[in-house]
Parts: structure tokens; sequence; C-alpha cells
């Protein structure tokens, strides 16, 4: 077996398709340079070629580069998609919707209520007398009955050629920022908003494209429903007739150059979900297993059961939350990757976003944190756990990074109605034998210490067994120089420009 053999075999699910040294994986952290991705994706394409985006919601109005109604070169992503239609590329949206118990419903749950107005302006969209977005865009409002259609997805089609992008992203003004995250303010005082995506090219990108043409056939062909909408008469359709009903398959993708890596495309989907008059009458999807899929549980247990020196993780919620299954918990893979010396590393928010209603969130390790990965451990044990949080920030990301070779960026959350499929969700997992996994750890950890990545402290940084020490003094080699990181000499560059990473606990 070769070095990548044993990485995938180590790190990843047998249970699902491994794509080896033929598909290419980008990651992209924050908000800001993600949208200008985007963009130039968007802005590449011309006739007969396609635009599909799926995500929990929208914002018509935002401009992709960050500008504000009235300023120079302002574009609204309505402008931009309606533009591409009116081209004759093929653009569709599906946006997750409220789930539906009755003939008539009034969404005003969450986004849902905000998913309807986008929609409802999206097909209205004009450009020039044409509204070429009227039949292009889709709520999906099936689901488990208390998830969501959680997936985020920008897919484009050059002649055959897919680019699939997927992460934590959606389209929304707040998140376009990046570090060091001081541009946006909430109640009166500074915040901002961190996220990841991974951007595909190869055969697995065709992965990508068989998932959101499972969303669309299955959105598509939904039960008419009606719904109040203040400022309409009548009761609207919630989906118009005369949507595409289908979408071609993928067509097949030449390989890409990505020697010594391996990627896979993971999904999470409940068994069954609702579209019924009534509530309590459940329908199986047709495409897939009786019991659901939870790839993204299978190999990140795999994953963090092979780790042996760290587990990294950002995410949003290290708790429970209704809707979860004890059985896809994480919290036992970790507790024991911690019981055999590895280090654990959670990172969360310090702030909740505008939405939320407490300012602060991890302010206390949680009692699910505490009780099923902390209590458990051996008194010598526990310092291997640690949380942290990153003041004045939301973290939104779902990032998980073991040893260096194995990296998970995606829509799943840590908690486990993301593993089980209550939250519909979708990850690319990489694992390789070159520097692209450790090259994510330099560019997060970095981001978190508010400084420049000078040469210096790339150096640091890079060097694992200096760089670990950045979280606890303790996790350093014992043949570092004595100090702490905080202290002049200890690494060097580690000095940050401001303190925003927080132990939260155990101390």
């Amino acid at each position: 077996m070769t070095a990548l053999d044993d990485l995938v075999a180590d790190f990843f699910s047998p249970a699902v398709t491994a794509h080896c040294e033929n598909s290419s994986v980008e990651f992209v952290v924050d908000g800001r340079g993600w949208m200008r991705r985007m963009r130039e994706l968007l802005t590449s394409l011309g006739p007969g070629d396609a635009a599909y985006i799926c995500g929990l919601q929208m914002e018509p109005e935002m401009d992709l580069t960050g500008r504000q109604p009235g300023e120079r070169g302002y574009e609204p992503l309505g402008d931009l998609l309606a533009g591409l239609a009116s081209q004759g590329v093929d653009v569709r949206v599906i946006l997750a919707g409220a789930i539906v118990s009755s003939s008539i419903a009034r969404p005003t749950i969450g986004p849902f209520h905000q998913n309807v107005s986008s929609a409802h302006r999206l097909r209205r969209w004009r450009v020039k007398r044409d509204q070429p977005l009227a039949n292009r865009v889709v709520l999906d409002w099936s689901g488990s009955g208390i998830g969501s259609n959680h997936q985020k997805i920008t897919l484009v089609r050059r002649g055959t050629e897919l680019t699939a992008c997927l992460g934590g992203i959606d389209y929304a003004a707040n998140r376009v920022d990046e570090t060091p995250h001081r541009r946006l303010a909430v109640r009166g005082g500074r915040w901002g908003w961190h996220d990841a995506g991974a951007i595909i090219e190869g055969p697995a990108a065709a992965d990508v494209w068989r998932v959101f043409r499972m969303r669309w056939i299955g959105a598509v062909n939904l039960p008419r429903r009606r719904y109040v909408w203040p400022t309409m008469r009548g009761l609207p359709l919630i989906n118009p007739p005369g949507m595409p009903p289908s979408i071609d398959p993928a067509p097949p993708q030449r390989a890409r150059e990505m020697s010594g890596s391996a990627c896979q495309i993971l999904r999470s989907v409940g068994p069954w979900y609702v579209d019924s008059l009534l509530p309590w009458e459940r329908r199986h999807y047709d495409e897939l297993a009786p019991e659901g899929v939870h790839e993204i549980y299978l190999t990140l247990v795999q994953a963090i059961g092979a780790a042996r020196r760290y587990v990294y993780i950002e995410d949003q919620y290290f708790r429970e939350y209704p809707g979860g299954d004890h059985r896809f918990e994480l919290y036992p893979h970790v507790r024991a990757a911690a019981a055999r010396g590895v280090k654990v590393i959670l990172v969360g928010s310090g702030s909740r976003d505008p939405a939320e209603s407490s300012p602060l969130i991890n302010g206390t390790v949680n009692p699910d944190l505490q009780k099923k990965i902390i209590d458990p451990l051996p008194q010598q044990l526990r310092r291997n756990v640690g949380l942290w949080r990153v003041e004045h920030l939301t973290v939104h990301t779902k990032i998980v990074i073991v040893d260096d070779r194995f990296a998970a960026v995606g829509s799943a959350n840590f908690f486990s109605r993301s593993m089980v499929g209550v939250d519909t969700e979708l990850t690319a997992a990489l694992v390789t034998t070159g520097e692209e996994v450790r090259d994510l750890r330099v560019r997060l950890w970095a981001e978190h210490l508010r400084t420049p990545v000078t040469d210096e402290l790339r150096k640091s940084l890079e060097d694992l067994d200096l760089a670990i020490g950045m979280f606890r003094p303790e996790w350093l080699p014992p043949d570092a120089p004595a100090g702490s990181w905080r202290k002049p000499g200890i690494p060097a560059g580690f000095d940050p420009l401001e303190t925003v990473l927080s132990l939260v606990g155990p101390p």
C-alpha cells in the first residue's frame, strides 16, 4: 500500500467512495474571499452553462463584493442571477422552506419567512420587461419535521466542466467578513462572522451535482401548498407551476491532478421527510437506504479514531439540540481520543449573531461537554481537552482537522442532529500526504492570533510541536525553551496583536 492508501484506510469510512488523486479540493476561509470566488465563477458563465444554488437562506439585495446600496459598482445578487438567466444560463435556486402540515401556511419561523420573501422577489426580478427567474426559484419545505434542509451548495457548469462549492456560508450580507473581523457591529459592540467552504473540481464534483439533482427533483414535485402573504392578494402557491421538472445527470468529469490526496463528499440525510397534509404521515426518500445516510458521522468517527497528535474542531454548537440522537453523538469518540493522549481543541463563538438573544456564548463549559467528555476522563487526562471561544465573533465554521492529514469542511454541525440527518448536511473531507491540511490549520490558528502571518510566525505555526503550545503551554514538547508561548522567546512570533482566543475550560 502507498502512504495515501494508508491514510484513506485510516481516516475515511469505507462506506463512502474515495476519489484518489483525481479531484482538487480548495479550502477558503471567511466570507469575503468566498463571495469573491463565487462571483468569479458565476460571471464566467455564458449561454448553455448552468448555475445552481441551494441554501438555508439568501438575500437577493446583497452584493458579493460587500458593496452597499448607493455605492459605486453595487450589484445586487438578484441582478447577477437574473442577468445570467436572461443570457441563457440555466439558473436554479433552492431555498429552505418551513415544514408545512396544512394546505395554507404562515411561514414565520426562523429564516423561512425571509426565504418566502426572497423567493417572491427573485421570481419577480426584472431584466427589462422579462422576469427570467419566475420559475427558477423553489422553496423546499420538506424535511424531518424538526430540522432543516441545511446544505449550502453553489454549482456551476461551464460546458461539461463542473465546479462544486459547499460549506457553511449562505448568501447573506453579514457573511462578507474576514480577519481581523472589525468591520461589523452588533448591540453597539464589535462583531464578526467567521466561516469556511470548499471548492471541488474533478469527479468528486459530480457527487455534489447528484445531491443537488435529488434536492431539485424532490422540491419541484412536492404537493402544492399556498401561503398567506400580507402584500399579496389571495393565497399564492409556495411553488408556482412551470418549474423545470428534472436535471440531467452529471456529465463525466476529467481527472484533476491532486497527487498524494484523496477526498470524499459526505452526506447526512434522515430516513424520511414530511410532505403531507397530515403531519404524522412520513415519506421515505426513494433514492436512499431505509435507515437514511450518515456518511459524515461515519467518516468523522473514523478520522477521530485515527488521531494520534491532535483533533481540532471549530463549530457553532458543542451541545445537543432537539432532534438529536444519542447513537450518533461524537462525544464518546472525542473522549476516547483524549484518553489516548490526543490533544482535543474545540473552538467556538465568543458572540452570537444578531438573530440570537444572548450576546455571549461559551461563557462556561456546557453540560454536554462536561458530562460526556471531561468528567468521565481520569483527572490527569482532562487537560487533554479544551474549549476556547473567539471574542467578538460568531464562529460559524464546521471544520474538523486531525494530525495535519485529515480535514473536513461543510455544513454539518458537531451536534448529533446533523450527524443523524435531522438537518440535511453536506461536507467535503480530504486526506493528504502533502501540506494542504497543514496550511489550512496554519491559516486558522494565525487568524485566531490576529497576527500577520510573517515568515517567522508561519515557521512557528508550521512546526506542530511548537504551534500546539498556543493553546496550553504544557502541550509543548519537553525540549522546548522554558516559559509560556505568551512570553518572549517561546516560540518565535507567538505574541498576538490582541487577545481574542480565550480558554473557557477545563482550567
